[in-house]
Order: C-alpha cells, then sequence, then structure tokens
C-alpha cells in the first residue's frame, strides 16, 4: 500500500494565485497525495506566495515562518514555497529565508509531486535563478501561441519545460473531484472550497510597462487561453456546484490579441453566460485605456453577465498617469463612467489608485480628489507609493519625502471610505440579485447569511447582509431589496428566489 503522504496549501494574494493553488492541488491529489486544510495536519505546508507589493511580501514571509513553526510540532516536516515571491527572487529567497525547504518557481509545477517527495525526503531542490519572463516568449503577439516550453499556470496546457513530455492520466483514472479543466492536456484542477464563486484564468502576462509595476518580469508577457479551455474549465466548474465564474488575468481587455482577434472577449461571455448551471459571469481587470464600446455594450446588456467595472485607473493627473507609462485624464475617465452608467445605471465600478507617485504635485493630488469626488466608485483601494525592485519608477529622482506620502495616503483614504458609503446609500431602495454564499443560523454577529450583488466582487468589495437567514441557502441566487447600509456593505431583506433565466431585477429598463 503506498506510503500516505498529506500536503496543505497556503494561498496569499490575488485571485489568479488561487487557480494557481487550484491546479497544484489537482496535479498532487492524482499522484495520490491527500489533501488537508490544515497546515499542521500536512507533512509539508506549500505556501503560495504574493510578490506584488512590499505589504504582500511580508505577509508572504510571515506566513512561510508561521508554517516553519509547525514544525516543532512533530507533524509538518518541510515547508515549501511557491507563487510569485518565489518565482519573482528564487536563490535570493532561499538565501533570506533558510526556514523554507524549498523555493520552487513556475517551471517546477508541472513536477510538483516529485518536487514535494524529493524535499520530504530530505533532498534539496536547488532554487531557480530568477529571469525576465516576458523574453521567454516572442515579441509578437501572434507567435506567441506556438511558443512552446513555457509554463504558464492555470492556462488548461501547461508545456512541457526542458524537454519533459507532461502526460496527465485520463480523466476516468482520477480520483473522485477530480477532472481535467478541458482535453486530454488540460492541467488538474482540485477545488480547495466550497464556495459558489470559482475564478477561472483567461491569460497570463501583460505587455504594458507601467513604471511602477514588476509583475510582467515575473508573470511574463500577455497570453491569451484558447476559448476552448476556458469554456471546458467553467463547465467543469458549473458540474462542481460553481454559481459564479469570475474572468482573471493581468488584463483581460486585452484578451484575443495572440489569437487573432482582439475582441474575443465579446463573444466568449455569451457562451460563458450560457453554461448549464452558471448563474453569474464576472470580468475583472480591465485597463480604461484598452476598454471598447463593443466590449461595454456585451458587459452592460448580457443575461447572466454582471455590469460590473473593474477599472485599473491608479491615478487622474495627467502627468502623473504619463510618469506611469499609463494614458487618461479625470475627463476621460468621468466620460467613459458616464458612458456605462448610460447604458446599466447600476453598474458596479472599483479601482485603485496610487498616493505620493514620484512627482506627484499637491495640484495633482487635487486632480486625483476631483476625480474621486465625482466618479461614484462602489469600492476603492488606495495605496501609497513604494519603490518596487526592478521597475522604472523606483530610479526616479523626483520622489516625495515619506511623511508627505502617508499624508496624502491618510487623507485620501479617509475620503475614499465617505464616498464609497455614500455611493452605498444610493443603492437604498434597489432591488438586487445576489448571490448567497454563506448561511449560519448560530452566527450570533447579526450577518448570519451574506453574500453579493452584481457590483460587489469576491474580497475586494462589499457584501449584502440579509436581515434574516430564513428560506436562505449558499449558492442560490435571490432577490434582494436594500433596507440599510453599513459603510460599503448592503444591508438587504430576503424577496424570493430568482429563476435560472431571470436578469438582474431593476436591469430592464436600463438595458
Amino acid at each position: 500500500m503506498p506510503e500516505r503522504r498529506t500536503v496543505a496549501l497556503v494561498t496569499l494574494g490575488c485571485a489568479r494565485n488561487e487557480v494557481d493553488s487550484e491546479e497544484l492541488a489537482g496535479r498532487l491529489a492524482a499522484d495520490g497525495w491527500e489533501l488537508v486544510q490544515d497546515a499542521a495536519a500536512a507533512d509539508v505546508a506549500v505556501v503560495n506566495t504574493c510578490g506584488f507589493v512590499e505589504a504582500a511580501k511580508k505577509d508572504s514571509v510571515d506566513a512561510l515562518l508561521e508554517a516553519n513553526d509547525l514544525k516543532d510540532q512533530g507533524k509538518t516536516q518541510a515547508v515549501v514555497a511557491v507563487g510569485c515571491m518565489a518565482e519573482r527572487y528564487g536563490k535570493e529567497l532561499a538565501e533570506a529565508l533558510p526556514e523554507a525547504d524549498g523555493v520552487l518557481g513556475f517551471d517546477d509545477y508541472a513536477d510538483i509531486s516529485e518536487r514535494l517527495q524529493t524535499i520530504l525526503n530530505g533532498g534539496i531542490h536547488a532554487s531557480h535563478t530568477p529571469r525576465d519572463r516576458r523574453k521567454l516568449l516572442p515579441l509578437s503577439p501572434v507567435e506567441r501561441q506556438a511558443a512552446a516550453g513555457v509554463a504558464l499556470p492555470g492556462h488548461g496546457d501547461l508545456s512541457p519545460v526542458a524537454g519533459q513530455v507532461d502526460i496527465l492520466p485520463a480523466a476516468e483514472d482520477l480520483p473522485e473531484g477530480i477532472a481535467p479543466a478541458s482535453g486530454p492536456r488540460a492541467p488538474l484542477r482540485r477545488r480547495l472550497d466550497h464556495s459558489p464563486v470559482a475564478s477561472v484564468k483567461l491569460a497570463s502576462g501583460c505587455d504594458r510597462r507601467c513604471s511602477f509595476c514588476a509583475i510582467p518580469s515575473f508573470r511574463g508577457s500577455f497570453i491569451s487561453r484558447r476559448p476552448s479551455d476556458v469554456l471546458g474549465e467553467t463547465r467543469w466548474l458549473a458540474e462542481q456546484g460553481v454559481k459564479e465564474v469570475m474572468l482573471v488575468s493581468e488584463n483581460n481587455t486585452s484578451y484575443g490579441k495572440d489569437l487573432g482577434d482582439i475582441r474575443l472577449l465579446e463573444t466568449l461571455l455569451p457562451e460563458l453566460a450560457a453554461v448549464d448551471g452558471i448563474e453569474r459571469v464576472r470580468v475583472s481587470y480591465l485597463q480604461p485605456a484598452e476598454m471598447r464600446p463593443g466590449l461595454i455594450d456585451v458587459l452592460t446588456s448580457t443575461p447572466k453577465v454582471a455590469p460590473y467595472f473593474d477599472l485599473s485607473f491608479q491615478h487622474s493627473a495627467p502627468g502623473v498617469l504619463r510618469a506611469m507609462r499609463r494614458f487618461g485624464d479625470t475627463d476621460r475617465f468621468l466620460e467613459l463612467l458616464e458612458t456605462i452608467r448610460g447604458k446599466a445605471p447600476q453598474a458596479g465600478v472599483r479601482s485603485n489608485f496610487i498616493v505620493g507617485f514620484p512627482g506627484e504635485s499637491e495640484a495633482d493630488f487635487a486632480e486625483l480628489e476631483r476625480f474621486l469626488t465625482g466618479a461614484r466608485l462602489d469600492a476603492i483601494g488606495v495605496f501609497g507609493y513604494s519603490d518596487e525592485d526592478g521597475t522604472e519608477a523606483a530610479t526616479y529622482a523626483d520622489k516625495l519625502d515619506g511623511d508627505v506620502v502617508a499624508e496624502r495616503l491618510a487623507h485620501l483614504s479617509r475620503l475614499a471610505e465617505e464616498l464609497t458609503a455614500q455611493r452605498a446609500e444610493e443603492r437604498l431602495g434597489e432591488s438586487l440579485a445576489v448571490l448567497v454564499e454563506s448561511v449560519d443560523p448560530e452566527d450570533g454577529t447579526g450577518e448570519a447569511a451574506v453574500g453579493r450583488a452584481a457590483h460587489q466582487a469576491p474580497e475586494t468589495d462589499g457584501q449584502v447582509i440579509f436581515t434574516s437567514s430564513e428560506g436562505l441557502l449558499p449558492g442560490r441566487m435571490v432577490e434582494a431589496k436594500v433596507v440599510g447600509t453599513e459603510g460599503v456593505d448592503l444591508v438587504a431583506e430576503y424577496r424570493g428566489l430568482l429563476g435560472d433565466e431571470s436578469r438582474i431585477p431593476g436591469e430592464e429598463a436600463a438595458r
């Protein structure tokens, strides 16, 4: 009888990392590893790290150290780092953090079971030397689909690395609850929770060269997944009980440009919405400069596609945006929002902003305030600028004093909190389609049942708190009337179930 091997996956960072963790879980389960939720009960704790900003990197290090402490308790024998921080720093992370028994890059994902077994047996797998992954794919987007030997986590077809053949078990040979997302070479995916919501990778990498962002260097150039793979994975998720899929990538508005059709997302969305069992399709990570009239039309008029716009504005002062290697200004951004709301008045919009960027003047900061005041955003993330290794902005000379950055961050954060609370109050009396996510009648906190409306994405935005849990079950799409607010959260009364063919209440007239 094979030796029992247990592994726990600890995921930090964004929804893209969550997809990658479920791919790793699927590969490990298919090779006989038993997945456990509690890292303290696992032989190996795998920490999927985030390498985006300094705070996220600190959280990743803390998680690795916390997992390492479990080794003193007797069960956990090894702690392994994967994910963006591991890919970005490789040997440097391994040397700085000897508590980690292994630091694995994206190229190791196809052989994750073998790598973990080597480490569990006391062997050493050499940490990789980081490289600019943008150089691994052809410069021309249309030539990238034919490129081989580049690991693309979560893509539905991990190309073999270094000449190795990546052969996966047939579907009938897989343990229960594991399935290939689509196709004979699709990577395995194993759900790590029972949420009615799941993310699906639409693409990986980014061709933009924002001066503050290091992501393209360790995630690589932009490459789309094939529509058939995205559809196949969505169908499989629906069979697992998923009701909402969220399409994720570094830049969803670029989807299809390497497949010969920049408008491919507009044709894919209705197909995803038509998948049996799926009640809502959400698109995240949209670039304002790349928004197209046709894409806005599809997002605001297609049944079961959420009129939700996760727009990466970052700032609105023209000079700051140019220094960021981005485009736009306050008036153009407000015009974009006016166009969206003219088609779908209830549309949800969220964005993130960087304050204290090198060279940001008081007038630039005031311009950003002007935009936020007029934008009526549902959710706002505000970050103070800090240098990121390897970015162009880190070389800029006109850095602001740290106290100035902190002051502007505190000021804009307070303003954002006020504005988003006001936006929530504007929704009083609205009827919304709400996906129930959790119900706990014994909760005792007054939040026995919670869900999310179309304008609320998981983790990043607010939620709907029901006044009663009676008649509610996780995974149900229900109609609810907003009767109160708690900051960005909405308090709502349950009004009844919504059928499979329902549109979002109140939007028929808008559409």
